[in-house]
């Protein structure tokens, strides 16, 4: 495959003699497949880098710059070759329950080690080639993200509805003799692979650590776009509370075995359970706030911190719009911040999830319709504040193709997406620092996936 250079950035040690249009063909001899080789032959600090014009003339430039340093060219695709699509039909798969109509984006299932490197996407390892699995090895890539669901084959293959499937445990035992670093997740489904499966699998994954560093475990998400797919049910409160002490009594005997916990539950379960959410200090790197574990813990830490060094706020009214299952927590932080500001005036609103059903209760699933009909006869002050995964990366719009501005218009009111910050969270609600519309742009690639949607 050609990797075309669209742009050449002017800090490159390149600028001088690459043009755009030109072809990368190799690095230091080594022939460039995709952005790992790109990325990982660009390393060293003096290189030769082998370049043809459209022409056809081909042409050696030598390169000396600092050790790790980026080239600085830009590429017609940011993998420089097709994403790779996921060759599984998981019976738990988010994307299979989104509704007819949404945005094509929405509907593709990526499934790339490539992406789990650099963008921290989880895959199933289950479309590798040989040739993959050994250079992911002779590259050492790590840290990789992996959705696991079990250990056990036969199940696995049953979940993921893949022959395959249960061929990559073995894959992942390779990696930890390799070194290379493993974040797990799994999505717990009651009756699948939840009691004695899930023990098997928390007892196989740790026997791989320090290869395995992190699990997460989070309760499977079902919208009420189910029909023609494998028959699930959602977890319960007492169901929650038991696989809460499942993993927390392992948990307690890896860290006396490994010295760190390994398994973590995603805080949906104790927010389903009712439970009280561990202390911060349980959470220790907080390597899977990204999959929502830890995530409300860390963020009342910094919010407790911010309230110290606070000033007084401005007391201008102000609402807070999320999901029902954090609803009550943000509502504890608010009553935390009128206790030392008696003037603060806010709210905190719950969005019931009308668009993809009442079982989905996060934040980052609430749509710009819902927001608007529960909110439009509310009293929501002078702003309203919602959580910035409510939008999706690229552009500002919610899941349902509203738009920010649309929303804010409907609702007579400005709309600031907060990041999961505790300091951010109350320098907005103060009135000291509101939040500017910044949402990060991925690259073109980069699929529309949410937590319940990445296999």
């Amino acid at each position: 495959m050609d990797h075309i250079i669209k742009s050449i950035d002017p800090t490159s040690p390149l600028r001088h003699h690459a043009r755009v249009g030109d072809n990368l063909i190799a690095i230091n001899g080594k022939r460039v497949l995709d952005v790992l080789d790109y990325k990982f032959y660009a390393y060293d600090t003096r290189l030769d880098v082998l370049l043809r014009r459209p022409d056809g003339t081909e042409y050696h430039v030598p390169v000396h710059k600092r050790e790790g340093g980026d080239l600085g060219l830009d590429f017609e695709s940011y993998l420089m070759d097709n994403p790779r699509s996921c060759a599984n039909n998981c019976v738990f798969c988010f994307i299979d329950q989104l509704p007819k109509g949404m945005r094509k984006t929405m509907y593709f299932k990526d499934d790339d080690a490539r992406l789990s490197f650099l963008l921290g996407n989880y895959i199933t390892l289950t479309n590798l080639s040989p040739r993959e699995i050994q250079r992911i090895i002779d590259l050492h890539v790590s840290p990789v993200n992996i959705s696991v669901h079990t250990t056990d084959p036969e199940l696995r293959c049953r979940m993921l509805k893949n022959k395959r499937a249960g061929e990559t445990i073995e894959v992942m035992r390779r990696f930890a003799e390799a070194g290379i670093v493993m974040n797990c997740q799994i999505v717990c489904c009651p009756g699948w692979n939840d009691g004695d499966a899930l023990q098997r699998t928390m007892e196989d994954l740790a026997a791989m650590y320090p290869g395995v560093h992190s699990v997460s475990v989070v309760p499977v998400g079902l919208t009420k776009y189910r029909e023609g797919l494998e028959k699930l049910t959602p977890f319960t409160p007492e169901h929650a509370a038991e696989t809460i002490d499942q993993i927390t009594a392992f948990g307690d005997k890896c860290v006396e075995q490994y010295g760190t916990r390994i398994f973590w539950c995603g805080d949906e379960l104790y927010l389903e359970a009712g439970r009280e959410l561990p202390p911060d200090e349980f959470y220790e790197e907080h390597t899977q706030l990204e999959n929502g574990v830890g995530m409300l813990r860390l963020l009342e830490t910094e919010f407790r911190s911010a309230l110290k060094l606070s000033d007084a706020p401005d007391a201008v009214p102000f609402s807070i719009a999320t999901g029902t299952a954090a609803a009550p927590f943000f509502e504890g932080l608010l009553k935390l911040a009128k206790e030392q500001w008696p003037q603060l005036n806010g709210r905190v609103y719950a969005i019931e999830n009308d668009f993809f059903g009442h079982s989905i209760t996060v934040a980052g699933l609430v749509t710009g319709g819902d927001l608007i009909r529960q909110l439009k006869d509310q009293d929501l002050g002078e702003r309203l504040f919602i959580s910035q995964n409510m939008l999706r990366r690229e552009e500002v719009d919610f899941l349902d193709d509203v738009k920010l501005e649309e929303a804010a218009a409907a609702l007579g009111l400005p709309i600031y997406p907060v990041e999961s910050d505790g300091f951010a969270l109350w320098d907005a609600i103060s009135g000291d620092v509101l939040p500017e519309v910044q949402i990060p742009r991925p690259p073109k690639e980069e699929t529309e996936y949410y937590r319940y949607n990445q296999n």
